[in-house]
């Protein structure tokens, strides 16, 4: 029991300091690109670059940690993304103006790679680790919180460092992968399953993922969509309240830093619960996110009555427990549906959709701001609303296991007939 928590508490450090990995740099963009004399544009592609590349390269660490083994694929990440992030330190360090900053994009597309092969595989694991669907569920809820936790102080952490030196934030994730890096080798051991698991060729594995997408596409599709929306709405809704608190209130650094916290950290304690809540019931996994998305697309559409900053912040926050409590329970109904050697690759298309959502999110409601207040919140209230009825009528988990159950009876039923007929055949032929 002891091993178990200690490998948690190591897994639950990769999500941390990814989050931190990205999240840090959004209060002091301004300041690089006054530092590197770029646009607003260039110096967004910081951050846009390290989540294009991770939706690429994710899958194929999926695959990678069902043929070889999760841990195998965790470690080397953790030390290309700390390589990524020298790279970036030593740009800012020796060189200047635009020729640092295409260096530190190209650092920062390292970090990418590292972050594909670290974060999304720690899902699958967390299922490998724990037999019982109730401890794997709290444990993907302490993953959740650990993810959420790393959003809640990244803007005030990443504002302080940038006090002491515009490029600090870059020289804290080498440091912090390392550690992690320390702890996953020394308290994160393989599962026996896994270590016999046998390694299937890419033909064969693909086959057999393309019969899950199959047999179970229909609430899977539905979780992959859920989970982009949910981040595409809560990273999109922080670009703009970032935006609104410092050219509207005029609130800027750490003071800005502490509002923004305010709905992630609530967000991090119903991901928590949700998490200890849930257990192994899948029906309690389906309701309780079906609540969480209407709470968040409910939030959304009163928030688009008002801009003062009191009500928006009030309303955001109730957005922010709506996706605390979404996030585990997809997490949990696609791990505990999923066999162990093919959960590596499905998770990581779950996980690359919800990479796509913030990807896209500051975006998108960087355009939509152009058409008011209204428009972004009832974008974002339908967004909710489809989330809300995808769980409502796709995700079924239980209907379709009874389903891929009665498919196997019956091809085992067939086989079991052929094999009776095969003496009878055969003596025919004599």
């Amino acid at each position: 029991m002891k091993s178990q928590k200690g490998a948690l508490f190591a897994l639950a450090s990769i999500p941390l300091i990814m989050t931190l990995g990205n999240s840090m740099l959004i209060p002091i963009l301004p300041q690089i690109s006054k530092e590197l004399h770029v646009s607003a544009f260039q110096v967004s592609m910081i951050i846009t670059v390290y989540g294009l590349i991770a939706i690429v390269m994710i899958p194929i660490a999926g695959y990678l940690s069902d043929r070889f083994g999760r841990k195998i694929i965790i470690l080397p990440s953790l030390l290309i993304t700390a390589a990524g992030g020298g790279i970036c330190v030593a740009a800012a360090w020796f060189m200047e103006g635009i020729s640092a900053y295409y260096v530190i994009l190209a650092g920062r597309l390292l970090q990418g790679v590292g972050a594909a092969g670290a974060f999304p595989i720690v899902i699958p694991f967390i299922g490998d680790l724990f037999k019982d669907e109730k401890e794997a569920s709290k444990g993907l809820g302490i993953i959740e919180t650990a993810n959420t936790f790393g959003k809640v102080v990244s803007p005030i952490l990443g504002a302080y460092l940038g006090l002491l030196l515009w490029y600090a934030p870059f020289i804290a994730i080498p440091i912090l992968c390392v550690i992690s890096f320390g702890l996953v080798i020394f308290l994160v051991k393989k599962p026996k399953k896994q270590e016999q698991s046998s390694k299937k060729e890419l033909k064969v594995f693909l086959s057999e993922i393309k019969d899950i997408l199959k047999e179970k596409g229909r609430w899977l599709y539905a979780i992959f969509t859920i989970g982009g929306i949910c981040m595409f709405v809560i990273f999109g809704v922080l670009f703009y309240l970032s935006e609104i608190l410092e050219s509207k209130y005029n609130l800027h650094g750490a003071v800005k830093g502490y509002v923004l916290a305010i709905p992630l950290a609530l967000l991090c304690l119903a991901s928590y619960g949700s998490g200890k809540i849930i257990g192994q019931n899948k029906t309690r996994m389906k309701w309780l996110g079906f609540s969480g998305m209407v709470l968040l697309g409910a939030a959304m559409l009163i928030t688009g009555f008002s801009s003062e900053i009191y009500f928006m912040v009030g309303f955001l926050s109730l957005s922010g427990i709506g996706v605390g409590m979404v996030l585990p329970c997809m997490d949990a109904l696609i791990t505990n549906g999923i066999e162990k050697d093919s959960r590596g690759t499905i998770t990581s298309l779950y996980s690359s959709m919800r990479f796509i959502g913030v990807t896209l999110g500051p975006s998108v409601v960087s355009l939509l701001m152009m058409g008011g207040h209204w428009l972004l919140f009832g974008t974002m209230a339908s967004l909710g609303a489809i989330g809300g009825l995808l769980t409502f009528f796709a995700v079924t988990p239980e209907k379709e296991e009874e389903k891929g159950n009665t498919n196997k009876t019956n091809k085992t039923n067939k086989t079991n007939k052929a094999d009776l007929f095969k003496p009878l055949v055969r003596q025919k032929a004599r």
